[in-house]
């Protein structure tokens, strides 16, 4: 699984890249920071979502984000080995577009 920092993942949004941005933290770590344009999808509600909603193609690219890219990393391993292609691990989370590409950011 790719692993892609803060700041490409920032500077390949400014150039236009439209991945699945899948922000799998919990909805009351969401309420404090959230990346522009990111889909909620809970770790705990993945298996359920396979093949649907969001998760419909297995063929778009996925950048799946967490607090620190611990989850988001077991998250993309779950959701290679269910058919998803091109799935890509924001590493170190919204903690690092907080401190790499957004400082007004909340952090926690």
């Amino acid at each position: 699984m790719e692993q892609l920092s803060a700041r490409d993942l920032h500077r390949r949004l400014a150039a236009g890249w439209l991945p699945l941005l899948l922000d799998v933290r919990e909805p009351w770590e969401q309420e404090i920071a959230l990346i522009d344009g990111s889909h909620s999808l809970p770790m705990n509600a993945i298996p359920s979502s396979l093949g649907q909603g969001v998760l419909e193609s297995r063929e778009r690219e996925i950048v799946v984000i967490c607090h620190h890219g611990v989850r988001s990393q077991q998250v993309g391993r779950y959701l290679e080995h269910s058919g998803y292609s091109k799935v890509i691990n924001l590493a170190g989370g919204v903690d690092a577009w907080a401190t790499q590409v957004d400082p007004s950011m909340a952090t926690y």
